[in-house]
């Protein structure tokens, strides 16, 4: 997640951290070179080229933002409602550790079950973004990550692992039912929210919009420097750019959005919302917090 300050007018032309030129910059540069071509043979064979007319572009373009406006759309609802439910993953944390501290009385049970949520939440990332984080898990249950990571669903299995701990107390008299009934429902709370992580990470947006969107922007800016040179002249290429700037920088950021739990730079900052987590349940046991984790050339991760 990019995470600066509003640009001046200036280094709006300059930023490159966080924007989509570097990823379809090899489309920009050429349509550029394909439109200077056109442009050449047509002045070189005087060809007339008139009788081409900027109108239906102007129809297709439209049928093309209505795709692009809905692939976008869509994609910005996945990266929403993932930020909404890290959120709530927040959320669930603190009550937990609420509640642990409130309703276990001994210190090292306690610590116990809300270092299993940290490494849960550190588990969920690297499930989320397919990477190993194990050893992030490991800060705080030692070797019992390594039991879970050989678990189909680590994270899954971190919270049967608490919820089990939990009904050790029940059972030993430690904890009463009420009690038992209100670890439960936070325990619940947080399977839901890895499901709900689940089902976005695991389906894409169908693959027949990113095909219909791909096929109609290459089309359009094939054809597009041929109704150009007869209105336009020299600054053919230079307005195919920008239109091939705009329909592909669209589509690749639609692209970035839809996989919301990766890393670029555009992704939500999975790391700082696991910082989050254990900077509260630290602060509930009354130990020395971490830090927040700050950005890097206003690179959040």
């Amino acid at each position: 997640m990019i995470v600066r300050p509003r640009p001046t007018f200036l280094q709006l032309f300059f930023i490159m951290r966080g924007s989509v030129v570097p990823g379809i910059l090899p489309q920009i540069l050429g349509f550029a070179l394909y439109s200077a071509v056109i442009l050449m043979l047509a002045r070189h064979f005087q060809l007339d080229l008139s009788a081409f007319s900027i109108a239906p572009f102007g129809l297709v373009g439209v049928t093309l933002s209505i795709y692009l406006s809905f692939r976008n759309n869509a994609a910005y609802d996945r990266w929403w409602e993932a930020r909404k439910l890290w959120g709530a993953l927040v959320f669930e944390i603190r009550n937990l550790a609420r509640a642990t501290t409130s309703l276990i009385g001994e210190r090292a049970e306690q610590r116990a079950l809300l270092m299993e949520a940290l490494a849960f939440c550190h588990l969920l990332r690297g499930q989320l973004r397919r990477i190993d984080s194990i050893k992030d898990a490991r800060a705080f249950i030692g070797d019992e990550a390594d039991k879970a990571a050989a678990r189909t669903n680590p994270a899954d299995d971190m919270v049967r692992r608490m919820g089990r701990r939990a009904n050790a107390r029940r059972e030993a008299g430690a904890l009463d039912p009420i009690g038992f009934r209100i670890l439960d429902e936070r325990l619940a709370a947080i399977a839901a929210i890895q499901a709900g992580c689940e089902r976005i990470a695991g389906t894409p947006l169908p693959f027949a919009y990113t095909l219909l969107v791909h096929r109609t922007a290459y089309v359009v800016c094939l054809l597009l420097p041929i109704g150009l040179v007869s209105t336009t002249g020299w600054a053919t290429p230079l307005f195919t750019v920008l239109i091939a700037y705009t329909f592909f920088g669209l589509d690749a950021l639609s692209e970035e959005l839809e996989d919301p739990f990766g890393i670029e730079a555009n992704d939500l900052a999975l790391d700082g919302l696991c910082r989050v987590c254990e900077i509260s349940v630290f602060e509930a046991l009354n130990e020395t917090p971490p830090k927040m984790i700050a950005a890097d050339k206003f690179y959040f991760s």
